[in-house]
Formats: C-alpha cells, structure tokens, sequence
C-alpha cells in the first residue's frame, strides 16, 4: 500500500477524471481510422471545419490551360497560401518543390481529352505511387447521367478502397456534362451517390436555388467547384453562398490563376472561406491586395 501511494504522489494519473472520447470536427468522418482521420485534419482547418483547396489538375485532360502555361513559373508561389493543392503526379514530380508542405490531392483518373467523350474515364494512378508521392487525399471525376456512367462509378469505388486500405480518403468529383442540368436537384443526387458508395469528400458545383438541401442531404463534406473564370465580385459571393449554405471550403482554380492579382483572390477567398467575411468586404479586400501585388 505503502508502494502504491508513492507512485501516486511521484506521478499523475488524474483518476478522478476520465478519458474524454471527442468525436472528430468534420461531418461523417468520426468512423474513419486514425491516419484518413489524420490526413483530412491537414486539408481541412480544424479549427474552422474548412478548406480552401487550390485546383491546377486542368491539364489532364485540356492540355496547357490559360493560366497554367507555366506551373513553375506562376502557379507554384500560389500554393503556399493555400490549404490544400489539387493536381496531377505529373506536375507534382516534375514541377512542385519536394519542400512543399501543404497537403496533396492527387487527379486519379484520366483518359480522354477535351476532343473525347470525357466520361469514357479510367483510373490512371497505383495507389503505391499515391503512397510513394505521400498524398492526403485521392480523387476522380464522377459523371451520374454521362455516357460512361457506371465505369465511373466503379472507378470510384475501387478507388475508395484502395484508400481505405490504406488510410487515405477519396474525394469523388461530381463531373457535369454538357447535356445535364446544373441544379439542386441534379447535384443532390450525384453528391448523395458519390457519399453512399463510399467518398469521403465531394467536390461539387454551386447553384443558387436550393444549395443547402444538397449539403444537408450529403453525409461528408461537400467542398465547391469554383468553375469558369467569372467577375471577382460573383466569385467571391458565390463562394460566400456555399460556405453559408453547409459547404465545407471550395476547390478553386481559373478564378484564382485568371484572376488579375492571382494572390490578392486566394488571400481574399481564405478570409471569406474561414473567417465568412462578407462580399462586399471581400472585394474591398482584393482590390487593397491587388493595388500591392501589382505595384
């Protein structure tokens, strides 16, 4: 007994507290395993519950794109402001500094070009090449309702496990064809799919009528699709809507590599994405930065 209490007062054991069990920050995830749970905590603040992914993956299928001419020349000072890079191994290996240290989602599928039917996709990654090149996170396009619908379901699925193999998520990619209607509906559909099969995250686009229902129907996080270069202002407020309406961050690249000061909108969509700064404040924010950048 003697023994016991002078254990007790040389060390700390708290035995009048127990060990708290938290669940995990971000939505669907507090089943997964330590290292996806790991991983998804380096994309995702913790924090804030968001991300503001940078997406540069273009390229696999519309060759050098406007803006992505030369990665190593503009594209790479960028990443460093951002939470997350999105890209192929290609341009990983051959064009991103190994000192880099911001997390890694890395294109898996691929095939057709721009001048194809894009849903006829494959998987175009090992996952041990995913592992060697120490990604955060997988992900492929998904197109529900294209041509090559089920081969790009079951890409994802085989996709998804070879993740949960080894503790790695997959974000599934919700495609739109020019064929499909770009509304709630359409997306709560492919988001829920994508979710039920097995993706941890969905990368989906945003549609003003309706958006929460397509995060509230989804149990992962949805991340927006920053899409087609539009105006500073509409990016910057749609980016605001999607957070607001349940989004967990945005994935964006032609309207931050096209935009007029490339720096100046990723600092700005950070502070609307993790702080919900408002639109208005948003682009007064911009043009600030922008007048710095560019002088």
């Amino acid at each position: 007994m003697a023994d016991t209490d002078a254990v007790k007062e040389a060390k700390k054991f708290y035995e009048d507290t127990p060990m708290k069990t938290p669940g995990f920050f971000l939505k669907g995830s507090g089943s997964l395993d330590w290292g996806m749970k790991n991983r998804l905590s380096r994309i995702f603040n913790p924090d804030s519950g968001r991300t503001v992914m940078f997406a540069i993956d273009h390229g696999y299928f519309q060759g050098p794109t406007t803006g992505l001419e030369r990665i190593d020349l503009t594209i790479v000072p960028l990443m460093y402001y951002a939470d997350a890079i999105m890209l192929t191994r290609g341009i990983l290996r051959t064009t991103v500094p190994p000192s880099l240290t911001k997390p890694v989602v890395m294109r898996c599928s691929g095939g057709p070009s721009i001048l194809k039917e894009l849903s006829n996709e494959e998987l175009a990654v090992d996952i041990e090449d995913a592992i060697r090149m120490n990604v955060a996170a997988i992900t492929l396009q998904v197109f529900i309702g294209g041509e090559f619908e089920t081969r790009s379901v079951h890409n994802m699925t085989r996709l998804v496990d070879m993740g949960l193999r080894y503790g790695i998520p997959t974000m599934a990619v919700t495609a739109v064809g020019k064929d499909m209607v770009r509304d709630a509906r359409y997306f709560r559909l492919a988001c829920r799919m994508c979710a039920e099969l097995g993706a941890q995250i969905i990368k989906t686009y945003y549609v003003p009528e309706g958006f929460e229902t397509i995060t509230a129907s989804c149990p992962v996080p949805i991340v927006m699709a920053g899409g087609k270069k539009i105006p500073v202002l509409d990016a910057l407020t749609m980016a605001y809507n999607a957070i607001q309406g349940g989004a967990s961050g945005v994935d964006m690249g032609r309207n931050i590599f096209q935009a007029d000061a490339p720096k100046a909108m990723m600092q700005t969509v950070h502070k609307v994405v993790h702080e919900n700064l408002k639109p208005a404040d948003a682009l007064e924010m911009y043009e600030t930065l922008k007048n710095e950048e560019n002088n």
